[in-house]
């Protein structure tokens, strides 16, 4: 990862608040400022984004995890500054609202290439919860609290929580949630679905990084990244013909590919596949109008 602007090149990885961390193809990127319970501000939202834009960026990493150093995951927004920290100022040319941080980092994470894996080492509150909404797996720490306080702040939910919260957990449940703004507990995360698995906190980061390999094994990068895309994309979709589109473009597309010949030959020889094409090459828009115009509605 680059630093930010402000933050020196020669920046030890224990001064920096978030740090990316390699093991083999798997990355770690761990919320690092465990003083502060790793606790939200503009600054180390940004550089998650540019660790997100690292992993996306590296062929040799194929999935990605998110965690927190010590004893918290996210205690939410850095409120050290009172009663004005979520005081900004509208954008200098329209006068518009600025964009939610908090949400343009659930956007990215939304728009990776890699499966993404939340190990939530302990309590995650605010944007320390809804940032891993968009994740495809979270597990947590067995003692691990979650809290969509924002009511009892006086705001309201971040971070696309209203998109992703209620697609997770059910409406009645993110109603509840997020309106009452009370403290969840890691047992009812679990029955209510907002989490996968529980484990002891010590064993929450490995556990992601086997889920993360489970996920990539024997699979194509590119292959990978599509379904991804396809499966998150798909739940806004009005009706299964949208997902008969874009399903029909990306057969078309992959069906020609140094891939699919790979991959069907490894098969038939009963051998591990070698897969060529990289997601770096670029990827087919699979929800492109133009490339798929019509389809026909029954098979003639």
């Amino acid at each position: 990862m680059q630093p930010s602007p402000d933050q020196a090149p020669e920046t030890a990885a224990d001064q920096r608040e978030v740090v990316l961390e390699r093991h083999d193809d798997v990355a770690v990127i761990r919320l690092n400022s465990p003083d502060r319970l790793n606790a939200a501000t503009t600054r180390n939202l940004t550089d998650l984004v540019a660790a997100l834009d690292a992993c996306d960026a590296d062929d040799d990493i194929r999935a990605v995890v998110l965690t927190g150093t010590g004893r918290a995951f996210c205690a939410g927004a850095d409120i050290s500054g009172g009663g004005d920290t979520f005081a900004v100022d509208p954008g200098q040319d329209t006068g518009n609202p600025p964009p939610d941080t908090g949400g343009l980092v659930s956007l990215r994470i939304f728009r990776m290439t890699k499966p993404i894996i939340s190990a939530i080492n302990g309590s995650a509150a605010g944007v320390g919860v809804t940032m891993t909404l968009p994740t495809d797996v979270r597990i947590a720490a067995d003692h691990a609290k979650f809290g969509f306080v924002f009511t009892r702040r006086g705001l309201v939910p971040e971070a696309c929580s209203t998109w992703f919260l209620p697609r997770i957990v059910g409406i009645s449940t993110a109603v509840e949630w997020t309106v009452g703004g009370k403290t969840i507990l890691a047992g009812e995360a679990l029955e209510r679905g907002l989490v996968r698995e529980l484990l002891p906190a010590d064993e929450v980061l490995p556990r992601a990084i086997e889920i993360a390999r489970e996920l990539t094994r024997g699979t194509a990068p590119v292959s990978a990244a599509l379904t991804r895309q396809l499966m998150w994309r798909m739940l806004g979709a009005p009706d299964p013909e949208v997902a008969h589109r874009a399903e029909s473009i990306g057969i078309y597309t992959r069906g020609t590919s140094a891939d699919v010949r790979a991959g069907v030959s490894a098969f038939l020889a009963k051998e591990e596949p070698d897969f060529p094409d990289r997601v770096s090459d670029g990827l087919p828009d699979l929800f492109s109008p133009e490339l798929l115009p019509s389809l026909p509605r029954r098979i003639s």
